[in-house]
């Protein structure tokens, strides 16, 4: 799976996105849980500017729900494989776990991950949660447990084996916590890599 890997919105590169769409198709599911703690307006805003980028670059985009699936793992799997790009939206990185691990959506991901047929485009939340241990992002992020009966979980999906900071040196409302996190990553040799609002990193698997 290839890795198209942003701080805020698609950043600098979409020409990247338009010619895998030349390659392969144009079809897109756009995820939008790690927002589900916002609020119904918030996560319809927010949505509609996504669309309306990605619709842009070329996509053609089904907005997808993974609480629709939570329990049901087979049937996402089923579902998602008929698509090959997913882009996941950024918002809070515990509750998109969470979201991730109820709907087997992690699972699914870790399964498809050494098939360069697929891509995963995420930024902000939809970037961190790819990391190997999320746990230094509280720092950033409020480790909440929002559906019902789920727990925080620390652990990210794990197809980087560092850990990946966002809004880095970026006009960012919570920039001074990024340099915090930054900081505390040096001082405990945590593994990190930063990333600008504008830049993206691609990593092949």
């Amino acid at each position: 799976m290839i890795l198209y890997l942003s701080s805020y919105k698609f950043g600098n590169d979409t020409q990247y996105l338009k010619d895998w769409i030349s390659k392969n198709n144009n079809e897109v599911l756009l995820i939008f849980n790690a927002l589900d703690a916002k609020g119904e307006e918030k996560i319809k805003n927010n949505i509609s500017i996504d669309t309306k980028l990605l619709t842009e670059i070329g996509f053609e985009v089904k907005v997808v729900d993974l609480k629709d699936y939570f329990g049901k793992a087979e049937q996402l799997k089923n579902e998602f494989s008929k698509y090959n790009t997913y882009c996941v939206m950024g918002g809070n990185v515990f509750l998109l776990r969470q979201a991730m691990n109820l709907s087997g959506f992690d699972e699914y991901l870790k399964e498809i991950s050494s098939n360069d047929n697929y891509l995963y485009i995420g930024y902000s939340a939809g970037s961190c949660v790819l990391s190997k241990d999320i746990e230094p992002l509280t720092t950033v992020d409020e480790p909440i447990s929002f559906y019902n009966k789920s727990k925080v979980i620390y652990e990210g999906i794990g197809l980087v084996n560092y850990l990946i900071i966002p809004h880095y040196k970026s006009d960012y409302h919570k920039s001074y916590l990024i340099d915090e996190l930054v900081l505390k990553c040096e001082k405990e040799n945590i593994k990190f890599k930063t990333i600008n609002d504008g830049d993206v990193k691609i990593i092949w698997k």
